[in-house]
């Protein structure tokens, strides 16, 4: 059972660059997963993933040639089954034994031992360890079957009868155990130890891998190729940030971009290039995208963030002179860098608002109209919230912004671009003559964008993002449109978190309830009332936001139960809670806050509200009542200031008189007034302790 180091490629065509680095981890993930499944390697072996344009693979530390035999307890039938009344094998018990290859010679094995309520047969057997053979063969079938693939490609083998599915076509397939190939095989191919290196630079035009420990080292010095992904990664880092030093500049930070160079070259050689610096009139995120998206360019910027007229390429190949590659490049990126040129000055002839008439020819959803329909429809969410916020001032800016903030969509640099929405619309307005603020605006309506996008940076954008939000909310809530697992087509539940960040961040004195209820007429007859389903979503991203930046599941469900509206106070609230649950006096007020709530919800009718003094006739009830209203106007007049900490606090003093209460009082007496009066008395002191969260979520 000698272990030794295990090495697996498989060498293909052209991996998809954008799926590379998933597949490579999965590959090798699931396969070393299988292998110490089966006993061939242990649970903490070292794995190493293997990824590059034309190969998968992984290598395995300490994988045995042989499995360790293993004792198993096998699980037979019931003993009513097994045996006759005096004890003797039944032809069940016997036809079992023969199905696995035994006798009746082991019957004196047995052994009887309970299985539930009832006795079961036992036997102890040992299980052969499989071979390295066997269980790379299985692995190696596991792994292929479970690649994450996105798109499958059905191809010929050369018997030219036979089919193949797989990602790209297989050409070449490696095992080696130590220094000795392991006979498996997929997808047509029989494992050995010959690869292939750089398409164009190796030094050799076949690899013939000595030892599954020199593969990475082989590949580099005979394939000039660099065979995993994080190595070859930071090399690409290593340069980038190397040649953008030397030019005194920064080369832009693109973590997707980085993955995706990453898998379409072999052996990264990083060259800098220029193009004509009368480009840089064009607005620089029109010039960023195309040389990242078209060309996988990474562009070049100054200390203060602005654009140059310098790129770097990272090319597949290292000739002694790269002139012909730099030139190349400068001469590809030229038309594109035009046409972002052109496109600009095409669409300056035209001002923003010439072109929202032409929004109603433009489809939003079949259910909802036109864009130009939405865009009314967000004025007039709009005008309500700044209404609510700031007055006409604010509401005729956000109006305007409202108006203009779509326009883009029918220009030429967003038709290309459509990730430019919003950004051309800044820039378009400021050209138009718009204040600063409007093409703000028109600019951050749709942030955030993104789980830590930055948030609108006026006034303006924040009224017109939380309309064109709560418009998309509202509009695809009321006609059924809710996202299902992990479907959601429409981003509802980015749309539903920005509006969070929003009213959070910016402690927005606004309602939710309120902009749900603004937001709802503007459609008419076109949908059902969502307001109820929306507020359960937003409390479910509401909570799973706050849990995840480390409040306790008990916490924010003590908050979240009261459905406050105004989501600026939540946190204060939570910090409130967490103080509170730190007093000595915590645990006995939630648990007795949690047995009011009780006795309240089985009361039957209305609830008594009025508490007479007169009726105070035991000495613990009268004491709560005094202390009582000893301690609530405090807490109401902290709680009012918005000190819920500080509200929270002044309820300790509550927990003696509390004890003493269910120690000596009968709440449910046989007198109907006494019986009003007390849960009169325990209704005001439930209402007391749960102005700032539900205690009774915090009782163990």
């Amino acid at each position: 059972m000698t272990a030794r180091t295990l090495l697996v490629e498989l060498f293909v065509e052209e991996l998809p660059p954008k799926a590379l680095k998933k597949l490579g981890e999965a590959f090798a993930g699931t396969l070393a997963a299988s292998l110490q499944a089966q006993g061939l390697a242990p649970s903490d072996a070292v794995v190493t993933p293997f990824a590059s344009p034309r190969r998968l693979g992984v290598q395995v530390k300490t994988v045995a040639t042989k499995a360790a035999d293993r004792a198993v307890q096998q699980k037979l039938m019931p003993v009513s089954v097994a045996l006759t009344a005096a004890g003797e094998p039944t032809p069940a018990l016997l036809k079992k034994l023969l199905g696995l290859g035994l006798g009746a010679e082991v019957l004196p094995q047995l052994r009887r031992q309970p299985d539930g309520k009832a006795e079961a047969l036992f036997l102890d057997i040992v299980v052969e360890g499989v071979t390295l053979e066997e269980g790379l063969q299985k692995a190696l079938d596991e792994t292929i079957a479970k690649l994450p693939i996105p798109k499958v490609m059905t191809y010929q083998l050369a018997d030219g009868w036979s089919d193949v599915k797989f990602v790209r076509p297989a050409h070449g397939l490696v095992a080696l155990h130590g220094d000795a190939v392991v006979r498996v095989y997929a997808l047509g191919l029989n494992a050995g130890r010959s690869t292939l290196g750089h398409r164009f630079e190796a030094a050799v035009p076949e690899v013939e891998i000595t030892h599954a420990e020199r593969y990475a080292e082989q590949l580099a010095e005979q394939g000039a190729v660099i065979a995993g992904f994080a190595e070859r990664r930071a090399e690409i880092v290593r340069q980038l940030n190397a040649a953008a030093a030397a030019e005194g500049l920064q080369p832009i930070a693109d973590e997707a971009l980085l993955d995706e160079v990453t898998a379409l070259v072999e052996r990264p050689n990083v060259l800098t290039c220029r193009f004509e610096p009368e480009f840089l009139g064009v607005p620089q995120e029109c010039l960023i995208l195309t040389m990242k998206a078209n060309q996988k360019y990474f562009p070049l910027l100054d200390a203060q963030g602005r654009l140059t007229h310098k790129f770097l390429v990272v090319s597949n190949i290292r000739p002694a002179d790269a002139s012909a590659v730099v030139g190349g490049n400068e001469r590809v990126v030229r038309p594109r860098l035009a046409d972002a040129k052109f496109f600009f000055d095409q669409d300056r002839k035209k001002s923003l608002e010439s072109r929202v008439l032409g929004l109603a020819k433009v489809v939003y959803h079949g259910k909802l109209g036109s864009q130009g329909e939405r865009v009314q429809r967000v004025m007039a969410i709009a005008r309500a919230i700044a209404g609510q916020l700031g007055g006409e001032a604010l509401a005729a800016q956000a109006d305007r912004a409202a108006l203009l903030a779509k326009a883009d969509l029918l220009t030429d640099m967003v038709g290309e671009f459509p990730e430019l929405q919003g950004i051309m619309g800044g820039y378009y307005a400021r050209h138009d003559g718009e204040p600063e603020a409007i093409a703000f605006a028109i600019e951050d309506h749709y942030k955030p964008r993104f789980a830590g996008d930055e948030l609108p940076r006026n006034d303006v954008g924040l009224v017109v993002a939380l309309a064109d939000k709560l418009e998309t909310l509202v509009g695809l809530f009321g006609i059924g449109q809710l996202p299902t697992g992990d479907k959601d087509p429409f981003a509802l539940r980015r749309h539903a978190l920005g509006v969070i960040r929003m009213l959070v961040e910016r402690e927005l004195p606004l309602s939710l309830d309120a902009l749900i209820a603004a937001a709802v007429p503007v459609f008419g007859p076109l949908i059902q009332d969502p307001s109820a389903a929306l507020q359960a979503f937003f409390a479910e991203r509401l909570g799973g936001q706050l849990r995840e930046q480390g409040y306790s599941a008990q916490e924010v469900d003590a908050v979240l139960a009261l459905a406050p509206q105004r989501l600026a106070d939540v946190k204060k609230r939570l910090e409130a809670v967490r103080a509170f649950a730190s007093l000595p006096e915590a645990a006995s007020l939630a648990a007795a806050n949690k047995r009011v709530g009780n006795i309240l919800k089985k009361v039957e009718g209305e609830l008594p509200t009025e508490v007479q003094d007169r009726l105070l006739g035991e000495a613990a009830e009268r004491a709560l009542a005094d202390a009582l209203g000893a301690v609530q106007p405090g807490s109401d007049a902290l709680f009012a200031r918005g000190d819920y900490t500080g509200s929270l606090r002044e309820l300790a003093a509550l927990k003696s008189p509390v004890d003493a209460f269910f120690d000596g009082v009968m709440v449910n007496a046989d007198d109907p007034a006494l019986r009003a009066n007390r849960l009169a008395l325990l209704g005001r002191l439930h209402a007391a302790m749960n102005r700032v969260a539900d205690l009774s979520r915090l009782a163990a």
